[in-house]
């Protein structure tokens, strides 16, 4: 069998995302978004802890939620559901 290669369809890290489904594009860009949003928050609490306990400041911790998790988790959706969908549609308008 010979293997045959779309020359219409996105890499990604090597990775062709142009095969996927209606519902596995959405289910990738909302992983895709809580990952980063989670990861984000992570890195910027702990940022916070030794931010406070180096300097001897008092910013809250739900700074991190409010000011850079959920804007990078937002960010990061966005960018994630117009690049899948768009290799989604580009694979359903082409006919293949």
């Amino acid at each position: 069998m010979v293997a045959t290669t779309h020359s219409n369809q996105g890499k990604f890290f090597g990775i062709q995302i142009g095969d996927f489904g209606l519902f596995a594009t959405l289910l990738l860009s909302l992983s895709l978004g809580f990952l980063s949003f989670f990861a984000t928050c992570f890195v910027a609490i702990l940022s916070i802890l030794f931010y406070n306990g180096i300097g001897h400041h008092n910013i809250d911790f739900a700074d991190s939620y409010l000011y850079v998790a959920l804007p990078v988790g937002l960010v990061v959706l966005a960018i994630s559901l117009i690049t899948l969908l768009g290799q989604w549609l580009r694979r359903k308008l082409s006919g293949n």
